[in-house]
Protein backbone atom coordinates (compact mmCIF):
# COMPACT_ATOMS: atom_id res chain seq x y z
CA UNK A 1 0.00 0.00 0.00
CA UNK A 2 1.09 3.54 -0.60
CA UNK A 3 0.24 5.97 2.17
CA UNK A 4 1.57 9.46 1.50
CA UNK A 5 1.63 12.54 3.68
CA UNK A 6 0.71 15.74 1.86
CA UNK A 7 0.16 19.34 2.95
CA UNK A 8 1.07 18.52 6.54
CA UNK A 9 -1.45 15.66 6.80
CA UNK A 10 -0.75 11.95 7.03
CA UNK A 11 -3.60 9.49 6.42
CA UNK A 12 -4.91 7.93 9.64
CA UNK A 13 -6.16 4.35 9.73
CA UNK A 14 -8.41 3.02 12.50
CA UNK A 15 -8.02 -0.35 14.19
CA UNK A 16 -8.12 -3.49 12.07
CA UNK A 17 -8.25 -1.58 8.75
CA UNK A 18 -7.04 -3.55 5.74
CA UNK A 19 -5.53 -1.74 2.75
CA UNK A 20 -4.41 -3.65 -0.33
CA UNK A 21 -0.78 -3.15 -1.41
CA UNK A 22 -1.87 -1.56 -4.70
CA UNK A 23 -4.10 1.12 -3.10
CA UNK A 24 -2.98 4.75 -2.76
CA UNK A 25 -4.08 6.98 0.13
CA UNK A 26 -2.86 10.59 0.22
CA UNK A 27 -3.19 13.51 2.64
CA UNK A 28 -6.01 14.42 5.00
CA UNK A 29 -7.77 11.04 5.09
CA UNK A 30 -9.20 9.26 8.14
CA UNK A 31 -10.51 5.69 7.81
CA UNK A 32 -12.61 4.17 10.61
CA UNK A 33 -12.18 0.83 12.38
CA UNK A 34 -12.79 -2.44 10.54
CA UNK A 35 -12.94 -0.79 7.10
CA UNK A 36 -11.29 -2.16 3.98
CA UNK A 37 -9.63 -0.64 0.91
CA UNK A 38 -9.31 -3.09 -1.96
CA UNK A 39 -6.97 -3.33 -5.00
CA UNK A 40 -6.19 -0.23 -7.06
CA UNK A 41 -8.29 2.19 -5.00
CA UNK A 42 -7.23 5.85 -5.05
CA UNK A 43 -8.16 8.05 -2.07
CA UNK A 44 -6.82 11.60 -2.52
CA UNK A 45 -7.28 14.01 0.36
CA UNK A 46 -4.68 16.36 -1.04
CA UNK A 47 -6.64 19.64 -1.18
CA UNK A 48 -9.49 18.94 1.27
CA UNK A 49 -10.40 16.24 3.78
CA UNK A 50 -11.85 12.76 3.38
CA UNK A 51 -13.51 10.83 6.21
CA UNK A 52 -14.54 7.19 5.88
CA UNK A 53 -16.58 5.53 8.62
CA UNK A 54 -16.38 2.15 10.32
CA UNK A 55 -17.00 -1.19 8.59
CA UNK A 56 -16.97 0.51 5.20
CA UNK A 57 -15.69 -1.32 2.13
CA UNK A 58 -14.08 0.60 -0.72
CA UNK A 59 -13.86 -1.93 -3.53
CA UNK A 60 -11.47 -2.42 -6.44
CA UNK A 61 -10.61 0.55 -8.68
CA UNK A 62 -12.79 3.05 -6.81
CA UNK A 63 -11.69 6.69 -7.01
CA UNK A 64 -12.37 8.98 -4.02
CA UNK A 65 -11.55 12.69 -4.28
CA UNK A 66 -12.61 16.17 -3.20
CA UNK A 67 -13.08 19.70 -4.56
CA UNK A 68 -10.72 22.31 -3.18
CA UNK A 69 -11.84 25.64 -1.75
CA UNK A 70 -11.51 28.56 -4.17
CA UNK A 71 -13.01 31.93 -5.10
CA UNK A 72 -15.63 30.00 -7.10
CA UNK A 73 -16.49 27.72 -4.16
CA UNK A 74 -15.19 29.17 -0.86
CA UNK A 75 -15.81 26.03 1.22
CA UNK A 76 -14.91 23.45 -1.41
CA UNK A 77 -16.42 19.99 -1.09
CA UNK A 78 -14.81 17.44 1.23
CA UNK A 79 -15.77 13.78 0.95
CA UNK A 80 -17.56 12.12 3.84
CA UNK A 81 -18.63 8.47 3.91
CA UNK A 82 -20.56 7.02 6.85
CA UNK A 83 -20.51 3.67 8.63
CA UNK A 84 -21.51 0.34 7.09
CA UNK A 85 -21.18 1.55 3.51
CA UNK A 86 -20.25 -0.58 0.50
CA UNK A 87 -18.64 1.32 -2.37
CA UNK A 88 -18.73 -0.90 -5.46
CA UNK A 89 -15.98 -1.60 -7.97
CA UNK A 90 -14.95 1.38 -10.14
CA UNK A 91 -17.24 3.83 -8.34
CA UNK A 92 -16.22 7.48 -8.37
CA UNK A 93 -17.10 9.68 -5.39
CA UNK A 94 -16.17 13.34 -5.71
CA UNK A 95 -16.77 15.90 -2.96
CA UNK A 96 -20.02 14.35 -1.75
CA UNK A 97 -21.59 13.16 1.49
CA UNK A 98 -22.64 9.52 1.90
CA UNK A 99 -24.72 8.54 4.94
CA UNK A 100 -24.72 5.27 6.89
CA UNK A 101 -25.82 1.92 5.46
CA UNK A 102 -25.53 2.87 1.80
CA UNK A 103 -24.71 0.65 -1.16
CA UNK A 104 -23.06 2.44 -4.08
CA UNK A 105 -23.20 0.18 -7.13
CA UNK A 106 -20.35 -0.64 -9.47
CA UNK A 107 -19.18 2.25 -11.68
CA UNK A 108 -21.63 4.70 -10.08
CA UNK A 109 -20.57 8.35 -10.08
CA UNK A 110 -21.53 10.75 -7.28
CA UNK A 111 -20.55 14.37 -7.86
CA UNK A 112 -19.80 17.52 -5.86
CA UNK A 113 -22.21 18.53 -3.14
CA UNK A 114 -24.47 15.51 -3.58
CA UNK A 115 -25.92 14.22 -0.31
CA UNK A 116 -26.90 10.58 0.05
CA UNK A 117 -29.05 10.00 3.14
CA UNK A 118 -28.84 6.81 5.25
CA UNK A 119 -30.27 3.53 3.92
CA UNK A 120 -29.98 4.13 0.18
CA UNK A 121 -29.10 1.83 -2.72
CA UNK A 122 -27.56 3.45 -5.79
CA UNK A 123 -27.53 1.09 -8.77
CA UNK A 124 -24.56 0.21 -10.93
CA UNK A 125 -23.64 2.87 -13.47
CA UNK A 126 -25.82 5.55 -11.87
CA UNK A 127 -24.89 9.23 -12.09
CA UNK A 128 -25.79 11.44 -9.12
CA UNK A 129 -25.53 15.06 -10.35
CA UNK A 130 -23.90 17.86 -8.34
CA UNK A 131 -25.97 19.03 -5.38
CA UNK A 132 -28.60 16.27 -5.66
CA UNK A 133 -29.96 14.79 -2.42
CA UNK A 134 -31.13 11.17 -2.32
CA UNK A 135 -33.81 10.46 0.28
CA UNK A 136 -33.44 7.64 2.79
CA UNK A 137 -35.08 4.28 2.14
CA UNK A 138 -35.09 4.18 -1.66
CA UNK A 139 -33.46 2.50 -4.64
CA UNK A 140 -32.03 4.92 -7.22
CA UNK A 141 -31.05 4.04 -10.79
CA UNK A 142 -30.06 5.76 -14.01
CA UNK A 143 -28.05 8.58 -15.47
CA UNK A 144 -29.05 11.00 -14.15
CA UNK A 145 -30.27 9.05 -11.14
CA UNK A 146 -33.99 8.71 -10.45
CA UNK A 147 -35.85 7.43 -7.39
CA UNK A 148 -37.29 4.03 -8.39
CA UNK A 149 -39.02 2.57 -5.34
CA UNK A 150 -38.87 2.03 -1.58
CA UNK A 151 -36.36 -0.53 -0.35
CA UNK A 152 -37.73 -3.86 0.80
CA UNK A 153 -37.01 -5.22 4.28
CA UNK A 154 -34.76 -7.81 2.65
CA UNK A 155 -32.75 -5.08 0.89
CA UNK A 156 -32.42 -3.13 4.15
CA UNK A 157 -31.14 -6.27 5.90
CA UNK A 158 -28.53 -6.66 3.14
CA UNK A 159 -26.67 -3.55 4.34
CA UNK A 160 -25.62 -5.29 7.56
CA UNK A 161 -24.88 -8.58 5.79
CA UNK A 162 -22.69 -6.93 3.12
CA UNK A 163 -20.67 -4.98 5.67
CA UNK A 164 -20.19 -7.96 7.99
CA UNK A 165 -19.16 -10.10 5.01
CA UNK A 166 -16.43 -7.62 4.07
CA UNK A 167 -15.31 -7.30 7.70
CA UNK A 168 -14.87 -11.11 7.76
CA UNK A 169 -13.03 -11.08 4.43
CA UNK A 170 -10.64 -8.30 5.42
CA UNK A 171 -10.00 -10.14 8.72
CA UNK A 172 -9.02 -13.20 6.67
CA UNK A 173 -6.63 -11.03 4.64
CA UNK A 174 -5.16 -9.51 7.84
CA UNK A 175 -4.70 -12.99 9.36
CA UNK A 176 -3.03 -14.35 6.25
CA UNK A 177 -0.80 -11.28 6.01
CA UNK A 178 0.36 -11.65 9.63
CA UNK A 179 1.16 -15.35 9.17
CA UNK A 180 3.60 -14.73 6.31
Amino acid sequence: MTIKAFGGYTPQLGQQVWVDDSAVIIGDVVIGDDSSVWPHVSIRGDMHWIRIGQRTSIQDNACLHITHASDHNPDGFPLQIGDDVTIGHQAMLHGCTIGNQVLVGMAAIILDGAIIDDNVVIGAGALVPPGKQLESGYLYLGSPVKQIRKLTDQEKAYFKYACQNYVRLKNDYLAEQSST
